[in-house]
């Protein structure tokens, strides 16, 4: 296994490739493009052309450099129409899969001599990476991206993955529990990735008086993680899907998730509630303004973009 150091896009350093014991110092990596660099000293020398060179160097250091790691694909399994289940093993790279700390992080993905890389939500908890030195996600498969690259993948074939990304969702900001009695949970689509991880990784609801998820998706054939339904609910999360266009005669909530919840609500209390959004940004959008006017703190609606 082989970790890369992918340079700022304006290249002014050669690619190096790195084994993968070394330990990569990442704030400093940028400094050897001055080290390369030399600058005029004297104060008539310092023209536009030079202004704009120490703004591009200026750019490179506020960059982060992305640390790639080499890992194979263990498993990849249809999870719903268009969605796939999809393991990788990082048993190899410890430091990677304990990068993962909060339900609600993600990571860029990439194959080997693709630049482009996707951003990806991970759906496992934390523990699992740590215990099984795995990352699972749930990929939808669009028409020419990487992600459906990805999906077309076998089993032992090679991507490269960052280290975990992002703050995830902040549950201490919902917490503890008897403060905040009511969390409301909005998904749509494959954004039920990451509420798969903060629910598995737990975050007290049981101690909560109501914990609800809206799940969006257009039918059921296209809703993930419902063989999860049973023991999510077993974990004080009460389960309300939505279809904005079952196929089925269908007797549950229709139309958008927004509009589900617009027509429900039931806050009873403001000031002690939260909520969690991952998916459509109009969805997050709406449904955030709809909690805001009902009195509902900005602070305490959590997202992890």
């Amino acid at each position: 296994m082989s970790i890369f150091v992918s340079p700022p896009s304006f290249s002014l350093s050669p690619q190096r490739h790195l084994h993968a014991h070394h330990t990569v110092r990442l704030r400093s990596a940028p400094m050897s493009i001055l080290r390369r660099l030399t600058f005029p000293l004297h104060r008539r020398q310092q023209g536009p052309r030079n202004r704009r060179l120490l703004s591009v160097v200026a750019a490179a250091l506020r960059q982060d450099i992305t640390v790639w790691t080499q890992a194979p694909i263990s498993l990849i399994e249809p999870a719903a129409e268009s969605l796939f289940h999809v393991t990788i093993d990082v048993s190899d790279a410890p430091d990677v899969a304990l990068s993962h700390k909060r339900a609600g992080q993600y990571l860029q993905l990439r194959f080997p001599d693709v630049e482009k890389p996707s951003f990806l939500a991970i759906s496992s908890t934390p523990s699992h990476a740590a215990a099984r030195g795995e990352f699972e996600f749930l990929v939808k498969s669009v028409p020419g991206s990487t992600a459906e690259m990805l999906c077309n993948l076998r089993k032992d074939d090679i991507v490269e993955l960052s280290y975990a990304m992002g703050n995830g969702f902040d549950v201490d900001r919902i917490s503890p529990p008897e403060e905040f009695s009511t969390v409301l949970i909005f998904a749509t689509g494959s954004g039920i990735s990451p509420i798969r991880s903060l629910i598995e990784s737990g975050f007290s609801a049981n101690d909560r008086s109501d914990v609800r998820l809206y799940f969006g998706a257009r039918n059921l054939q296209r809703m993930a993680y419902q063989d999860r339904f049973k023991d999510w609910e077993s974990s004080g999360v009460k389960i309300f899907p939505v279809l904005s266009q079952p196929d089925k005669p269908w007797t549950g909530e229709t139309g958008y998730v927004q509009a589900a919840f617009a027509r429900a609500k039931r806050i009873l209390n403001p000031k002690s509630t939260g909520a969690v959004l991952c998916g459509q940004k109009q969805m997050a959008e709406e449904v955030t303004s709809i909690l805001v006017a009902d009195g509902v703190s900005s602070d305490r609606i959590l997202k992890n973009f």
